[in-house]
């Protein structure tokens, strides 16, 4: 067939094999999202959010800077299946680190809250990190590694585009250091399914902006377990948010 003597179409393919199934274990990931005038957390997966506020003590982080990167107080609160963002010192960015426990997937197919070693017969295992970041305002600098973010989006510049279809510029981290491979998705949350690009060698990416409203972009790494006899692997998957500006009506 012609597209596998084509170099670009068969490593565009591999991307997307690699990302359909490196997400195909625990793809929900987390977000920030506007409900009702308030921030929220969101946990989900493209158009389908699940109930946030039960899966706050899986919280470990919640975080909040000004535009310069200082830290500003901000916590989670419960609002019936919300999880809301206090935005009374008005942070330019929060930040959210969800630690989803480990994952094992039996040989029926059901996935267990257990070790793998209390799975008979498991077929896969995972421990699954998830991490959100949010831009709510301008910033002064560009946005730096966060404590904890053991996986994180990083836009290159202070000042994110105006428009959609405006190029992105956008660095991976892990632990704080560019990552290369990477797969990140352009749009988490209107096309979950679409084909990633890979980060580069310095861990940088660049996409169009997809939406002239809420973006929320996802990258997804796999690191060795540090406990093999309990998983396969430790799962990251991280998110940037931002909304951009409707034209005035």
């Amino acid at each position: 067939m012609a597209f596998l003597r084509n170099p670009w179409l068969r490593g565009a393919m591999a991307v997307s094999l690699m990302w359909a199934a490196s997400m195909a274990a625990q793809a929900h990931g987390i977000w920030f999202a506007q409900r009702s005038g308030d921030l929220a957390l969101i946990y989900g997966e493209g158009g389908d959010d699940l109930d946030a506020a039960k899966r706050l003590p899986l919280i470990k982080s919640i975080a909040g800077y000004d535009a310069a990167g200082r830290s500003v107080p901000t916590a989670l609160e419960a609002a019936g299946k919300l999880a809301l963002v206090d935005l009374r010192e008005q942070p330019a960015v929060v930040a959210a680190v969800l630690d989803n426990g480990i994952w094992t997937k039996s040989a029926d197919g059901q996935w267990l809250k257990k070790p793998k070693s209390e799975v008979a017969g498991a077929i896969a295992s995972g421990h699954n990190f998830k991490y959100a970041v949010h831009l709510r305002a301008p910033l002064t600098q560009p946005l730096a590694a966060l404590p904890g973010h053991a996986l994180q989006i990083v836009p290159i510049d202070a000042a994110l585009p105006a428009m959609r279809g405006q190029p992105l510029r956008l660095r991976v981290l892990y632990r704080g250091k560019p990552a290369a491979g990477v797969p990140v998705l352009a749009d988490f949350l209107n096309d979950p399914d679409g084909e990633p690009l890979l980060s580069a060698a310095d861990g940088t990416v660049t996409l169009p902006v997809r939406n002239q409203g809420l973006n929320v972009i996802a990258a997804k790494h796999d690191a060795p377990s540090d406990d093999p006899a309990a998983t396969d692997k430790v799962e990251h998957l991280a998110t940037l948010s931002f909304r951009l500006a409707h034209a005035p009506e």
